[in-house]
């Protein structure tokens, strides 16, 4: 990876800017990052500095998360009934971060080579732009949270592992699921965060332990200048946003996806981006 630090606090402001919108921070990192002349950053990059937006999200939900984990813990020795809200979402965010687990094991190969071509992150951007904009558009938007239950929280997760490939967007995919099921705009976005958190720091160790495992070369400066201006950047989005989406539909972020996915099939065209995996187009 020919990235500096420079490069890296760019690609670090990319990620805070993209993670929490629902238009796929690790297709933006491997579309800025090619065009910067750093190559595709790859999965491992992505998985570590996402470490440093998911820090973000806990410090924005620190109340909520102390809570969640208080009841959840106190229900295991049955000081609160299990039913206890908070102790509930504990379960529910497991339940829900299983399978990205599990996807995440069994597709790594292809997450992290066939799958990161351009022309797959230019579909996926304009497909589930239109998933997000019918979802937005026609969602009842009546449940709140407290409404969630076993099957909506598999139904999330599920959505939450699409974002295994680039171009679809964690938080995306698992705000259309919300708002396909019925919850607010508010409450979708809310369980998408928290969701994400078990996922994103696993899988952000995970790739840690196994590239230093490996010997692999690690571009330790840039990375973690990238981690540290993702959290910062990550914590202003996340702010905006739950105040944003209170009065507004995702209906920007939707013609923004469309709008990439034409500049990157035209960049594909000229060569400029690889169509399949470091392959040209023609």
């Amino acid at each position: 990876m020919s990235m500096g630090v420079l490069e890296g606090a760019f690609l670090g402001l990319v990620q805070g800017l993209t993670e929490f919108l629902p238009i796929s921070s690790s297709g933006h990192l491997a579309i800025v990052g090619t065009l910067i002349g750093a190559e595709d950053p790859g999965a491992a990059f992505t998985a570590i500095c996402q470490l440093g937006t998911e820090a973000a999200v806990i410090l924005y939900f620190r109340k909520d998360i102390a809570r969640i984990i208080g009841q959840w813990v106190r229900s295991l020795t049955g000081r609160v009934p299990r039913n206890d809200p908070d102790a509930r979402m504990g379960w529910l965010v497991i339940l829900g971060t299983i399978p990205i687990g599990l996807l995440g094991l069994l597709f790594q190969d292809a997450i992290e080579t066939t799958l990161r071509g351009f022309v797959v992150i230019a579909t996926t951007l304009w497909v589930f732009a239109l998933v997000l904009g019918a979802a937005d558009r026609f969602g009842r938007k009546e449940r709140t949270l407290d409404q969630l239950t076993w099957k909506h929280g598999v139904l999330f997760g599920l959505a939450q592992a699409m974002a295994l490939i680039p171009g679809v967007s964690r938080s995306g995919g698992t705000i259309t699921m919300g708002l396909l099921l019925g919850y607010t705009r508010e409450a979708a976005a809310r369980y998408s965060f928290l969701l994400a958190i078990p996922a994103v720091v696993l899988s952000g160790f995970y790739q840690l332990y196994d590239e230093v495992s490996t010997g692999a070369a690690i571009a330790w400066a840039p990375t973690a200048v990238a981690t540290v201006v993702a959290f910062a950047v990550g914590f202003v989005v996340i702010a905006w946003l739950m105040r944003f989406i209170t009065t507004h539909s995702y209906k920007g972020f939707v013609v923004y996806r469309i709008a990439l996915a034409v500049v990157v099939y035209a960049l594909v065209l000229a060569n400029v981006l690889p169509a399949w995996n470091g392959t040209s187009f023609g």
